[in-house]
């Protein structure tokens, strides 16, 4: 049996793996790009008022946080990866938007008990290793009655396909981690939350992306700038079999969820699940 000191080692170097994975390539453009819509779609649906104090999990650029701030709420966002945060800063002050920055790690945040009455994640904690910890942190900072807000990629939809198509290419996952997608379904939700909330609503929504003239466009696009698909195509670097047959994968899976014209390019619907409940008093 490892000890405590061997696992803690191991989980710092998990994390230094995933802060290294998303400051690389360019994911404030993918952010802006793809799914400029989505923080403000859980801001609403979270139903964040002026005054409220807000943290946002895994805030990334801030793609939750700044239209939260923006509606009057005392704003938190936080983050592994303090590139994100760098880039949030200068967006937030472009737009107006007044709010904190942090960096911290969604399975151990670094803030009092019932600190928050509104905790939001928009496609963030989901790509937390360990689930039931971050869930659980996501809990412990919201105050009895707080909402507890959280948008995720699901299983079935694009993204979910897109990881699952990525993964046989990719190092094994440490032991323990878990799949970012099952965070977008509702009964795994459900059962990382358990009877510690009340009021939940689960909706499965689609966000519809066409920037692409073609699925080999998305998929060049993907690789400069995702850091998961970075990650996976330097994995197997030395082996253009497999990124020749990594390449057609991507593609042909965009080619088979495209329901344009063809003249008109790429146009894609990627489904989420919207989770929102309150916390249990």
């Amino acid at each position: 049996m490892a000890d405590v000191s061997d696992t803690a080692d191991a989980d710092r170097a998990l994390k230094d793996k995933h802060r290294a994975m998303w400051a690389q390539g360019d994911y404030p453009s993918v952010a802006a790009d793809i799914i400029p819509g989505l923080g403000e779609a859980l801001v609403r649906a979270a139903g964040v008022s002026p005054g409220d104090r807000v943290l946002d999990v895994a805030a990334g650029t801030g793609n939750a946080a700044i239209p939260a701030a923006l509606a009057g709420a005392e704003v938190v966002a936080s983050d592994l990866t303090p590139e994100l945060l760098e880039t949030g800063r200068r967006l937030a002050e472009e737009r107006g938007a007044k709010l904190q920055w942090r960096e911290a790690d969604a399975e151990a945040l670094p803030f009092d008990d019932a600190s928050f009455d509104v905790v939001l994640s928009c496609v963030g904690v989901m790509f937390a290793p360990h689930h039931q910890e971050a869930a659980g942190e996501l809990l412990r900072v919201c105050r009895p009655g707080g909402t507890l807000a959280v948008l995720s990629w699901t299983p079935e939809g694009f993204l979910g396909r897109m990881l699952a198509t990525m993964k046989p290419y990719a190092p094994p996952p440490p032991p323990g981690a878990q799949p970012p997608p099952l965070w977008g379904d509702e009964n795994h939700v459900r059962q990382l939350f358990g009877d510690r909330i009340t009021g939940i609503t689960a909706e499965r929504r689609t966000v519809v992306v066409d920037r692409f003239s073609s699925p080999e466009e998305f998929r060049d696009y993907f690789k400069q700038r995702y850091g998961p698909t970075i990650s996976v195509y330097k994995a197997i670097g030395e082996d253009p079999d497999r990124i020749a047959a990594l390449d057609r994968e991507l593609a042909d899976l965009a080619r088979r969820h495209d329901r344009g014209s063809g003249a008109g390019g790429t146009v894609m619907d990627w489904e989420y699940l919207l989770f929102t409940a309150r916390r249990a008093s």
